[in-house]
């Protein structure tokens, strides 16, 4: 199946021009060259990488916190001791990699097959989506229950759901699949099950509670997983409730006067911080806005909303040496990349500069930090 070469948003702002982008067109390189090293993809699974101090099973995702490392100090090293904003390259990262590895391969499949209709494509993502997912000896458990253990502290934390921050693209990549006379349809049911379970635990379990009530980033990634999950398996409740945080305490409570977060300015990585934080909100607009309920157009009393994050942010992504703040500690050379946010908000909010500085940044960032803190990897899926 061929496809439109041209998008555009939901509902834009009152009076803001109506602005479309040859997404298809720009990428299609990109979509073609990722998805021929996917078509050689033997499958991936977290089981292949068994985590020695994980306390779950061999099926169970397994991760250590980003920035703690061995405490000097022990003859062990336990219990394991933070240094913000430094990771600790000996952490355990497999599953992550291996996580990564599956949304990239799935992504970039679903994206090749949306621009040249080859059926070859959704045969492949299809074997990768049944090993990972639906295979009962190779899956993944449709939870983060051991993500972000810190050994000698804790077997896993509420913090390690945005180690799956990547899974986002999944369901975007299915939808586009289920098009296909080559998807199996009981594929797609099955893996609206394993999501919606994924959901019902970042709802119900101690840990997703935990993530939901962050004060800073990490809600709205939680958030933006459960925004899309909800989506997927047509859950209003939760959608709902999405919608609500967003308004009352992303843009409400988290988002500064003047459109900054303060929270993540506070950080010892405060540029990259802002760049992921600015791209999780926009995407949560993009998958949560609706006719009759537009989060681009949401604005509080005071005239806080999306687009003002993104006339704060905006000059630095255009010029990185007017960055007012002290140099991230790590990964300040990689940022910044192709961002979400300046994709979809130029769109939704009629800013061709936006769209302009998009297509001049770095589409497959090189620095392996800048590439886990972008959610997205294939746009052409996301756009309505």
């Amino acid at each position: 199946m061929l496809v439109c070469l041209f998008f555009s948003s939901l509902q834009r702002l009152q009076g803001a021009e109506t602005l479309k982008i040859d997404v298809a067109g720009i990428d299609r390189e990109r979509i073609m060259k990722a998805a021929a090293l996917a078509m050689k993809l033997e499958p991936v699974t977290i089981t292949s990488f068994p985590a020695k101090l994980s306390e779950g099973g061999i099926n169970d995702f397994y991760s250590n916190g980003d920035y703690w490392w061995p405490n000097p100090k022990k003859p062990n090293g336990l219990p394991y001791i933070k240094k913000d904003g430094e990771t600790n390259p000996e952490n355990f990262g497999q599953h992550r990699i291996a996580l990564k590895a599956l949304r990239d391969s799935v992504a970039a499949l679903a994206a090749a097959y949306k621009l040249t209709g080859d059926e070859r494509y959704v045969t492949k993502a299809t074997e990768l989506l049944k090993v990972f997912f639906l295979d009962a000896k190779t899956r993944m458990n449709p939870n983060l229950q051991y993500a972000q253990a810190i050994p000698g502290v804790s077997p896993g934390r509420g913090i390690g759901i945005i180690d799956a921050l990547h899974l986002i693209e999944i369901p975007l990549a299915v939808k586009t699949l289920e098009n296909s006379k080559s998807f199996p349809k009981e594929s797609g049911a099955e893996l609206r099950l394993w999501f919606g379970k994924l959901a019902n635990w970042m709802v119900d379990s101690k840990n997703g509670k935990e993530e939901a009530a962050a004060k800073n980033n990490h809600a709205v990634a939680f958030y933006l997983q459960l925004a899309v999950y909800a989506d997927f398996v047509n859950d209003a409740e939760k959608l709902k409730e999405c919608r609500r945080q967003y308004k009352e305490i992303f843009i409400g409570k988290q988002m500064a006067a003047d459109g900054g977060f303060p929270l993540e300015l506070s950080r010892t990585k405060p540029y990259g911080y802002s760049i992921f934080q600015l791209d999780n909100m926009a995407t949560l607009c993009q998958v949560l806005s609706t006719k009759e309920d537009n989060l681009w157009n949401f604005k509080a009393s005071d005239n806080r909303g999306i687009s003002l994050g993104l006339v704060f942010l905006y000059p630095y992504l255009e010029d990185k040496l007017k960055w007012k703040l002290k140099p991230d500690v790590q990964a300040w050379e990689g940022w910044p990349a192709r961002q979400p946010a300046l994709l979809f908000a130029g769109v939704a909010l009629g800013e061709q500069r936006y769209l302009d500085l998009w297509k001049r940044l770095p589409a497959d960032p090189t620095d392996a930090e800048v590439q886990r803190n972008i959610a997205i990897t294939q746009p052409l899926l996301w756009m309505k």
